[in-house]
């Protein structure tokens, strides 16, 4: 191919009076000889930014068309630049990122070089919605009392995002109260089309976004194609650097069939989550198709797009159709964009023909009549329990956490005082209504209102040791929760507005009462949390809580006055009327006609518009926080949030021999990002405590480990201190320790790390399956690369963090097959040699030696889990970000 027949692609369309040209899917057809009225849509999506790469000249014509006949044949493998049309960063993660472009913007100062290189080319917002936690909750204050401890204790951290949007251009910063980052990219970010104007010519593109929240995919429901990847990964495309990928496979799950009355939204997330995992569609593309897809919303089908990195995989996508332009009339979008896209994906034949199943790599069938309701738990979100048989289900996880409690004492302590309503096993601490998953669809927010009125109607209250809190995706929630009436019923519960961001979903839940806590802690209580979040890992929602329920915002209402999950509650009273009658969750639940009454009435375009219009000027705190318009960050050394990252000081190149490493964890399946680096409280015997002890910072002050991802030395610390981390070097612990060898010492992780470093002994450590699943938390890779860790090898990795590890410079290395640590018998206290890595290649089979001191050893192999020549290229640099130093340091000036 030739400049002249990339030409010959494109074409126009005329509308309102304006021709636009855009890169034409037909003409693409025409001119290759293919048949696309099958092919899967995100590969028809990943085909047209193949054009726009080749005109861009980051794609070679041979590469050009040997990836267009790969997507069109659905072969895997081959390597695809995709640059995304925007990114988006949420402030736990988008503060780190922000203070690396000020770092890297000193070191190419420090250089010699203009910083002014260090230069965001792709449009990219930054919401803040992670920062406010559940201080206050259950009374009409606590939004106002949560809102000002937010700022008050992040400043630092909100100054130096108002000194990247008033510096970096394409930066855009959304303050906090505006809502949580996915629920505002649906409801107002994305334009689902970009319109581009060159000279007199307009051109046409659909919309793409990277993420660096894993639930990025929630875009997916409005046929944009998205997904999570890291901070790090997110840097670089910020600065044009496109991400790299392999072709996927695509899966097609066909939806057939209704709901059954009762069932709502949150029962068939979780259903499809159970379903998929256990398919293994890690790292493949999903598409959504069929009769079923049709019976769903819009922002039902956003709620099963954003659980997709709860299944694994990269995106879960649903096309543009006649419900994606019903939705955008909804919240307010301008009627002549709204009839461009229409116009647009019906061109590119990109509008949805549901009942058609495209060529799918495989096909996975779900009935929505099956769908039963139901909730997820206790650790995570995949392991689904049918609504009757949660009771059963908890006894059993019980006996699991307290193996020595005999059967009589299980049934003792099970009995709850329904008088007293004591603490017990099984008692709810938390309850909240929370999370973009569940608060963007209005379906189930006013089947939660309707529980609530219908309960407080029949006289039902809360316990008062359950701490309950509403949390919503946007304020667009509130207007039609109060517009419906509803609001009033939710506070008399005590589910009052603690603030609009994740809050108790991404472990934000704040403090539980003293004298529960100690209760807790005296009678050694397994106690629960009822959410509608999307993720429920151990120690993630709260540090004594040890069972936590995924369930919809109408279950949440009605565990949180039950106050246990110890009932059955599809056949146990929730509670006694005014009138001494006993009321069932059938006597309270809403019908499926009343439910859609409400949200058909109560749900206006104005809403939209007016939460999203002049949003700053709704927000004087944001607004008298003053920030500087140098072009380098004026560092405050004396900062206990922000310091100066030191990855550009320490940079080394990769690929080197790793000879002599010592086991730093031996871990078992399913360490989620959580695990490795926590993102709730932080606590004084905590290293990272500690440390801000000796700064001169108060307990009180502590605040979250996510606000302190600005600092390094905190989150170093609290790399692998997860409460619940289970460490095989030193079984019966729980917690961030270690064994020193050949001391063997017992030592918190940080301290065995230091003390390795200054020993000169490298690092690994040793996992199970599905090493690094759940948030798409950089500082996992970040934490790990500080403490010396230069290899992970697990059985597993998932998607995100495996990505992340390479783009710091450490090496993911996979067993082979049906292999593990504990198959090979490896103790952890051995020497570790790897062999093959100064001339390290994509996928390459690795020997390691693990060598105990008695000069005996065990050697196996191991596959480098890099998957493509650009991974390969940023790790031999030594990661990403120094990758990127390199490259913006070699161009010359114009």
């Amino acid at each position: 191919m030739n400049s002249r027949t990339l030409t010959e692609l494109s074409d126009t369309l005329m509308h309102e009076g304006t021709n636009y040209k855009y890169w034409s899917l037909r003409k693409l057809e025409e001119r290759f000889g293919l048949n696309m009225s099958r092919t899967p849509y995100t590969a028809k999506l990943l085909m047209e930014a193949m054009m726009r790469a080749f005109e861009a000249g980051t794609l070679q014509a041979d590469h050009f068309e040997q990836i267009i006949r790969h997507l069109y044949e659905g072969k895997k493998g081959v390597l695809v630049p995709y640059l995304p049309a925007r990114v988006i960063l949420q402030d736990f993660t988008g503060v780190p990122v922000i203070a690396d472009l000020a770092a890297m913007r000193d070191a190419v100062h420090l250089a010699g070089e203009d910083p002014r290189r260090v230069t965001p080319v792709v449009p990219t917002d930054v919401i803040v919605d992670h920062s406010i936690r559940v201080e206050a909750s259950g009374c009409a204050e606590a939004l106002t009392i949560n809102t000002n401890l937010e700022y008050r204790e992040n400043k630092e951290r909100f100054t130096l995002l108002k000194w990247g949007e008033r510096v970096l251009p394409n930066l855009r910063v959304f303050p906090p109260g505006i809502g949580i980052i996915h629920q505002l990219n649906l409801e107002y970010l994305s334009p689902v089309i970009h319109i581009k104007q060159q000279g007199n010519a307009y051109f046409l593109h659909p919309d793409s976004v990277c993420g660096t929240d894993s639930h990025t995919t929630m875009i997916n429901g409005l046929g944009v194609l998205g997904w999570g990847g890291g901070g790090i990964e997110a840097e670089s495309v910020m600065l044009g650097h496109p991400l790299f990928i392999l072709s996927p496979a695509i899966t097609g799950v066909h939806l057939h069939g209704r709901l059954k009355p009762g069932v709502t939204t949150t029962d068939l997330v979780l259903t499809l989550t159970e379903r998929l995992r256990a398919e293994n569609v890690v790292d493949e593309f999903v598409e959504f198709f069929g009769e079923g897809v049709s019976s769903l919303s819009l922002t039902e089908r956003s709620t099963l797009a954003n659980m997709s990195p709860e299944y694994g995989s990269t995106c879960a996508y649903f096309p543009v159709d006649d419900e994606t332009i019903k939705y955008l009339r909804v919240t307010g979008r301008k009627e002549s964009h709204i009839g461009l896209i229409e116009k647009y994906y019906k061109n590119q034949g990109l509008y949805g023909e549901m009942n058609q199943a495209p060529n799918y790599h495989r096909i996975i069938t779900i009935d929505l009549a099956s769908v039963v309701p139901c909730l997820a738990g206790p650790f995570k979100p995949e392991n689904r329990i049918p609504l009757h048989d949660l009771k059963l289900s908890f006894h059993q996880t019980l006996q699991q956490l307290l193996p020595d409690m005999t059967s009589a004492e299980n049934e003792s302590t099970l009995a709850i005082e329904k008088k007293k309503r004591s603490l017990a096993h099984g008692s709810i601490l938390l309850a909240a209504i929370t999370s973009c998953t569940n608060t963007s669809n209005p379906s189930v927010m006013v089947a939660a209102g309707l529980v609530a009125k219908n309960a407080v109607d029949k006289g039902l209250s809360v316990p008062y040791y359950v701490k309950s809190s509403l949390s919503p995706g946007s304020k667009v929630v509130t207007a039609y929760l109060e517009q419906a009436g509803l609001m009033e019923f939710l506070e008399r519960l005590g589910f009052h507005v603690v603030g609009y961001g994740c809050m108790t979903c991404s472990g934000s839940s704040g403090p539980i009462e003293n004298d529960i806590a100690s209760q807790i802690i005296e009678k050694n209580l397994v106690t629960a949390s009822i959410l509608s979040g999307n993720r429920n890992f151990e120690g993630r929602i709260h540090p004594l809580i040890r069972a936590n329920y995924l369930a919809s915002p109408p279950l949440v209402i009605a565990y949180a006055i039950a106050g246990t999950v110890n009932i059955d509650i599809t056949r146990e009273p929730l509670g006694v009327d005014k009138n001494g009658h006993l009321v069932f969750l059938e006597d309270i639940w809403p019908t499926d006609k009343e439910i859609e009454d409400i949200v058909d009435s109560a749900i206006q375009p104005d809403m939209f518009l007016k939460n999203y219009h002049s949003f700053t000027l709704q927000n004087p705190n944001w607004e008298s926080i003053e920030a500087c318009a140098e072009e380098l960050y004026p560092w405050d050394e004396e900062s206990t949030y922000l310091k100066r990252a030191p990855y550009f000081e320490r940079q080394h190149e990769g690929g080197l021999p790793l000879y002599g490493a010592r086991v730093l964890a031996m871990l078992g399946d399913s360490i989620t990002t959580d695990h490795i680096s926590p993102g709730g409280v932080i606590h004084t015997d905590n290293p990272a405590g500690r440390y801000l002890l000796q700064k001169g910072v108060l307990p009180s002050d502590f605040n979250v480990f996510g606000s302190r991802r600005g600092n390094h030395e905190v989150m170093v610390r609290g790399t692998f201190s997860n409460n619940r981390l289970k460490n095989e070097l030193i079984p019966g612990y729980e917690g961030g320790f270690t064994k020193h060898h050949p001391s063997e010492e017992i030592l918190s992780i940080y301290e065995a790390a230091m003390r390795y470093h200054t020993e000169g002994t490298p690092l690994i450590v040793l996992a199970g399956k599905n090493y690094g699943c759940g948030s798409s938390r950089d500082w996992a890779a970040k934490g790990s690369k500080l403490l010396g860790v230069q290899a992970v090898i697990a059985q597993s990795f998932e998607r995100i963090h495996r990505s992340n590890l390479i783009y710091m410079g450490v090496l993911p290395l996979t067993f082979i097959e049906n292999e593990s640590w504990l198959s090979h018998g490896l103790k952890g206290n051995e020497l570790y040699y790897v062999t093959g890595l100064e001339q390290l290649e994509v996928g390459k089979e690795l020997i390691v030696k693990a060598e105990q001191e008695d000069g005996t050893y065990t050697m196996f192999s191991v596959r480098a889990n890099i998957e493509t020549s650009a991974e390969l290229e940023y790790y031999l640099s030594g990661g990403i970000l120094a990758y990127v130093m390199k490259s913006l340091l070699s161009k010359k000036d114009d």
